[in-house]
């Protein structure tokens, strides 16, 4: 029997018995895999290994190659004499942001005439000449005069049948509404208020004075406030910290300044009256509390968190600075000088149209890339690759 089955083995294809040594390679390997998963577990649910671990890792992040410390003295003197080098490098580079924003404020003037003429518009202070407002349109490019005309005649029909509205209605309310950003922060109850926003002007500090910007929100009389101007003031450094100057990547923002806001009695928005029922330890009776409370509007923008002098703030604190001056940055340098293309959405389309190009890009590597993967017996599955670091501007 023994020699039967010899010969039959014998006699077996040798492709057969590729096909059972894979197998039985497949089989031990799983068993292998195996095991290793359950020591795995076991690992991650030990607490002390896990701290071990992480420790471990927290060593190797970061860590130098040791090429450094290898070095000789004489030529590590050196490598401080270029550190020396780089310090001198920051210091000009801060000179250079300082007089780029003195540069800003020249063309500030440039620009304020233009800006003014657009809140007169807007408000309809002025009226605009015909030649002022003749546009000509891509879409107007190929009509002929009679279309054209056949065109105008339609639209001062649609003009005659309609109240005359005064300026442009709604202007800055409806560049809050494009933009997520300041969408974001808008609430039902603010929308009545910014109806009444009238303009947005950007203020630079005086020459000779500590480096700074403030937003001037311009509004019309209404019955929310009297403040007739909301003001932001955004103060800013341009020099290298003298305990990390290798860390200075331009000027920032060290704190931010609102204003009061004189709410007429009833009208305040940031806050909401709750009523909450309290009921007696002692005699089991229930009453009703009315509690006021603050509340999420728009207007929280001109009340930000005030920073200690050391400038340590808590979590909730930090995350709202953060958030408050990427908005009062995005509003001087975007929505100030371009806010006819954010009241149209053009603005938006554009910065739409630079995110879909790079996504559709990536999309159809990524396809091509999983479709070589099938194709190809020989891949070998990478590993995932760590996300990209966040870098706070």
């Amino acid at each position: 029997m023994a020699d039967m089955d010899n010969k039959e083995q014998a006699e077996m294809d040798p492709a057969d018995m590729e096909d059972v040594e894979e197998v039985e390679e497949e089989e031990t390997g799983e068993d292998v895999n195996s095991k290793v998963s359950r020591l795995t577990v076991q690992m991650m649910q030990n607490p002390q290994i896990l701290a071990a671990l992480q420790e471990r890792l927290d060593g190797l992040n970061g860590s130098p190659s040791g090429y450094i410390e290898s070095l000789p003295k004489v030529v590590k003197r050196r490598i401080n004499a270029l550190k020396n080098l780089q310090v001198k490098c920051a210091h000009i580079e801060a000179t250079f942001y300082e007089e780029v924003h003195e540069l800003e404020r020249k063309y500030a003037a440039l620009y304020q005439p233009l800006f003014d003429k657009r809140s007169e518009i807007v408000k309809a202070a002025y009226e605009p000449t015909d030649e002022e407002c003749e546009w000509k349109a891509d879409d107007e490019e190929e009509l002929t005069e009679e279309m054209k005309e056949k065109a105008k005649l339609e639209e001062e029909k649609k003009d005659e049948e309609k109240e005359d509205p005064k300026g442009i209605p709604e202007f800055w309310l409806t560049v809050f509404k494009n933009v997520d950003l300041l969408s974001d922060m808008l609430q039902e109850h603010d929308e009545p208020i910014l109806k009444h926003l009238q303009d947005i002007k950007v203020k630079f500090s005086d020459p000779g004075q500590p480096m700074s910007f403030t937003l001037e929100f311009h509004f019309e009389p209404n019955d929310f406030f009297s403040n007739t101007v909301l003001t932001k003031t955004y103060k800013m450094r341009s020099e290298p910290d003298e305990s990390d100057p290798f860390s200075f990547d331009g000027p920032e923002i060290m704190s931010c300044t609102g204003c009061t806001i004189e709410w007429t009695k009833g009208k305040n928005v940031t806050l909401k009256t709750i009523k909450k029922k309290q009921k007696h330890k002692g005699r089991g009776t229930v009453r009703t509390v009315t509690k006021t409370v603050p509340n999420d509007s728009f207007f929280n923008f001109f009340t930000p968190p005030e920073v200690p002098e050391n400038g340590e703030l808590d979590e909730d604190s930090e995350a709202i600075l953060a958030a408050d001056f990427e908005i009062g940055h995005f509003i001087r340098e975007r929505i100030v000088p371009r806010a006819v293309l954010y009241f149209t959405g053009e603005a938006i389309e554009d910065d739409d149209d630079d995110y879909d190009e790079e996504g559709e890009e990536g999309d159809d590597e990524e396809g091509e890339e999983e479709a070589d993967e099938e194709n190809d017996p020989d891949y070998v599955p990478k590993k995932d690759a760590p996300p990209a670091e966040c870098k706070q501007q």
